[in-house]
């Protein structure tokens, strides 16, 4: 929310005011023990059961006092550790001045369980306390009705404000920017401008970075890092001071794109503008390292097959969520077990086949996920392009055919000893075979996957895995029924 510029009230005291005392650090968690190392972050077990019991005692005026002392990110890592009706009597005990920020650091999934036990005039009063962009975090994956409720509750420039970032798409700059920030003319100076800061501190965003300078149809011309501000003298003018070329993100930008472009280009802050460039929002680093830790649990979730669900997802969420990938795997393992059948009579007369497959599926599998685990990541980050697929692709191959020839002698070695020399041979070269392969459909699968337009993290492994238990298992028994038979 923040305001044009406006002509500022002159503070003509520009002497040295005496420093203030700065502020001690909140300790997460202060030591149960004389002598015991606290944690950098968080709550411990110990703290958890302390709270436990004086829930259970009734003394909430003293388990109030204990949590005045935490970050709102540790009461939320308390609500998390607690179990379901304890978190509802710590809920209740907190209800009265509910600092909104909890909600922020919560897991989404038992986020929706704690606005549950609110009414939406509190929970529309704990929210109008936010920034713009944690508001809407809070409120967008609710239901419809009680995000409306939420909304008719709140004071209506927040309402109005929230609902304009509530209309751009899920996962772009538009519902992630925050909306308060500090924007200047290009004609104005040093000392007006910290005038400016100085005197309207209830208009401004808690904590800024840059301050952006517009031009009077309120278009993005540049930028002043702070920094740049406070070192300059008070006649100094704004427009000689402007970085020119400031990153302006348009509100339509993927949030992974966002990330992307602050990663390359090491920024703290960025302006957010509309199609016609004007300046609207901005986003700031603590909201990129959010999108980060987002996008790197999703890789890892649909990598995995599970979905959206965490471990605060109910049961019936939880097995739908994976039902389907273990029913495609199951598709993909009678693939694989076609290919045994095609070789019955040759595991009839050698046994010892059947002992030794799954060392080669196995080891095949896990090379391939190493490979396709990087390549995942790379094409998320923009590491892994057109421009060095061909490079990518050769080395994972020279990696599995290295990986290959280590392995085929130690697990060769012990198949001559234990079976014999042939077996130990048949099997040395299977592993070759389907690490070689393993290495590169583990970089391939994604890119192509990439290209098409499809999400990599979400299919490649079950293509993978069928791919490399079938060539395993084809390279393994067939060579066993031309070398042994």
């Amino acid at each position: 929310m923040h305001a044009d510029p406006q002509e500022p009230n002159r503070i003509p005291d520009d002497e040295p005011r005496p420093a203030e005392r700065p502020q001690q650090p909140r300790d997460a968690q202060q030591s149960r023990d004389e002598g015991e190392e606290e944690r950098a972050y968080g709550v411990e077990p110990e703290f958890v059961e302390e709270v436990v019991e004086l829930l259970n005692a009734g003394r909430l005026d003293d388990l109030r006092a204990q949590l005045d002392e935490l970050h709102p990110a540790d009461i939320a890592d308390l609500i998390e550790q607690l179990g379901h009706d304890d978190r509802e009597r710590l809920i209740e005990a907190l209800r009265p001045g509910f600092d909104g920020e909890v909600l922020t650091h919560l897991n989404p999934d038992l986020r929706e369980e704690v606005v549950e036990l609110f009414e939406p005039k509190e929970l529309a009063a704990a929210v109008a306390e936010l920034d713009t962009d944690d508001a809407v975090d809070v409120i967008e994956d609710l239901d419809e009705e009680t995000r409306r409720e939420i909304l008719e509750n709140l004071p209506a420039e927040d309402r109005a404000l929230v609902q304009e970032n509530l209309t751009y798409d899920e996962y772009t700059a538009g519902r992630l920017m925050q909306r308060d920030l500090v924007a200047v003319p290009q004609f104005w100076t040093v000392g007006k401008t910290i005038d400016y800061v100085r005197a309207a501190t209830d208009e401004l965003p808690e904590d800024f970075y840059d301050i952006f300078v517009v031009d009077p149809m309120h278009r993005v011309v540049g930028a002043v890092p702070l920094s740049r501000l406070l070192r300059q003298k008070r006649s100094a003018r704004i427009a000689d001071l402007v970085t020119e070329e400031v990153d302006a993100i348009p509100a339509t930008m993927d949030q992974e794109e966002v990330a992307n472009l602050f990663r390359q280009y090491a920024l703290v802050s960025a302006p957010v503008v509309d199609a016609g460039g004007r300046l609207i929002g901005v986003i700031t680093v603590d909201d990129v390292v959010h999108i980060i830790d987002e996008e790197a649990e999703d890789d890892i979730r649909k990598l995995s097959g599970v979905g959206d669900t965490g471990v605060f997802s109910g049961v019936g969420d939880i097995v739908k969520s994976r039902v389907g990938w273990l029913g495609l795997n199951l598709v993909t393992a009678f693939l694989a077990a076609g290919v045994i059948s095609l070789f019955e009579a040759t595991i009839e007369q050698i046994v010892a086949l059947a002992v030794l497959m799954p060392i080669v599926a196995s080891m095949g599998g896990n090379a391939g996920t190493q490979a396709l685990t990087v390549a995942v990541r790379a094409l998320a980050t923009h590491e892994l392009s057109s421009s060095n697929a061909l490079r990518v692709v050769g080395k994972e191959m020279l990696v599995g055919l290295i990986n290959g020839g280590v392995f085929a002698g130690l697990v060769g070695l012990i198949a001559a000893f234990w079976f014999s020399p042939m077996i130990g041979g048949v099997i040395a070269c299977a592993l070759v075979i389907n690490l070689f392969v393993a290495g590169l459909f583990g970089v391939l699968i994604p890119i192509g996957l990439d290209k098409l337009g499809i999400d990599p993290a979400v299919a490649s492994s079950v293509f993978l895995t069928t791919i490399t238990d079938v060539v395993g298992f084809f390279a393994f028994l067939g060579l066993a029924a031309a070398i042994l038979l």
